[in-house]
């Protein structure tokens, strides 16, 4: 059956016009279950990592690790993408275009200003489209499998309000680097004594100055190797526990490890530290309307029929709770007339949040599309309250929520990278 799927994949790729001169073709480089990884794929990851260092001044080991890194991560892609596709997981073009525009706004850039920066940065927008794309999918695909895995018991919480609240309001956030020095699942002393060796000769690299992100691509396991080993910002809670205890008390460029896990020996590096500080939280009350696209109603439809809707709500000819309760797609607050009680607007996608955001008290908005369709929207209500105790709650699940979905998560893609048909194929010249 792989020989199949690589024999339709590889002629796809052949010229339907016979009299012209051969070609160089395509080549696959990696069969992934019932998918394969090509060698343009390849060349292309390489390249924009290699760009992307240039631009960020980022020095990069050889040719041969960055080929390994992108093949490892290509096949983790891959086999994220097929069982997206056993899920039925899409992304429609509204939604891209949708997250692309908030991406865009993030960067104060309009559409069309977006689309001259990708541009210059030498991807086609079509390209980039189709990348985003893809990791809205894998994002959603990642989500749904370790999402049911993570479990977060009262006791947890509790304790980390505790926690938070001997640390004060005021929480450390640290910016981490990150290499991983691998031994196998079930390893020998040999194993071990190998691994830390080399995790030691890491620490001596860097303690006399060598780059970290070029360490941390060239040598490390982790799942951020690509990136320079770079983490990003975490709060101490929201790290892997092994993690959260090295960390503390240490200072701007400090190294830490190699830290014995049960997946290799860890080294970091403090890269930044910056404090949060929690404010008063201002709730809104509001309710809406949820028209979802469907084969059936397209999406211009669905827009228009709450533009009705709106419509026939100011002029006094329908009621907005009647109508939530008969054609909202919203099913926990349908029955309620759309109403979605008190909330800190933070807890909505960011187009529901900034609507809601800009609209005066008993305004109802015009159709606003997001990820989970049209909204009609109105802002019954606001009020800034003490919420400093409900804060620390939500704050506590969030940050175990984050910790164990980050842990869960590496954990998953081993497995299914273990349980996967992987061949690797030799190419002339690799």
């Amino acid at each position: 059956m792989k020989v199949i799927v690589v024999a339709i994949l590889i002629s796809s790729f052949l010229s339907l016009k016979t009299e012209a001169a051969p070609e160089l073709l395509d080549s696959v480089s990696v069969i992934v279950d019932q998918g394969v990884v090509l060698e343009s794929q390849i060349t292309e990851l390489v390249t924009v990592v290699k760009r992307n260092a240039m631009l960020n001044d980022q020095t990069l080991p050889s040719d041969r690790v960055l080929r390994t890194q992108a093949i490892e991560k290509l096949i983790l892609d891959n086999l994220q993408m097929q069982m997206a596709d056993r899920m039925g997981i899409q992304i429609s073009d509204p939604q891209l275009e949708q997250t692309i525009a908030n991406i865009a706004q993030g960067e104060n850039m309009n559409i069309t200003q977006f689309r001259e920066k990708v541009a210059q940065e030498g991807v086609t927008y079509n390209t980039y489209r189709e990348d985003i794309r893809k990791e809205l999918i894998l994002g959603e695909v990642r989500r749904a499998n370790v999402r049911r895995r993570v479990y977060i018991t009262e006791q947890e919480i509790s304790n980390l309000v505790k926690l938070i609240d001997e640390q004060g309001e005021q929480q450390a956030e640290y910016n981490l680097g990150h290499i991983l020095i691998e031994f196998p699942p079930e390893p020998t002393d040999e194993d071990i004594e190998k691994a830390k060796t080399r995790a030691n000769k890491v620490i001596e690299l860097l303690n006399s100055g060598s780059d970290f992100s070029r360490i941390a691509t060239a040598s490390s396991g982790g799942s951020r190797a690509l990136e320079g080993g770079d983490m990003g910002w975490m709060n101490i809670n929201s790290m892997p526990t092994l993690f959260a205890e090295a960390v503390q008390k240490k200072s701007k460029d400090d190294l830490i490890g190699p830290i014995r896990s049960g997946a290799g020996f860890h080294v970091l590096k403090v890269k930044g530290l910056r404090g949060i500080e929690i404010v008063e939280v201002t709730e809104v009350s509001s309710r809406h309307i949820l028209i979802k696209p469907s084969v059936i109603l397209s999406d211009d439809k669905a827009q228009k029929m709450l533009e009705k809707f709106r419509e026939q709500i100011l002029t006094g000819d329908a009621d907005f709770a009647a109508l939530a309760k008969e054609h909202s797609a919203d099913p926990g607050s349908a029955l309620k007339g759309g109403d979605l009680g008190w909330a800190n607007p933070n807890v909505y996608v960011p187009e529901f949040r900034d609507t809601l955001g800009n609209l005066e008290v008993n305004e109802i908005s015009a159709p606003v599309r997001s990820q989970h369709g049209w909204h009609l929207m109105q802002l019954i209500d606001k009020r800034v309250g003490d919420a400093t105790e409900k804060r620390k709650e939500e704050k506590a699940h969030q940050l175990l929520f984050q910790r164990k979905f980050s842990e869960e998560s590496d954990v998953w893609l081993r497995e299914i990278r273990a349980s996967a048909y992987i061949e690797v194929l030799v190419q002339q010249g690799a």
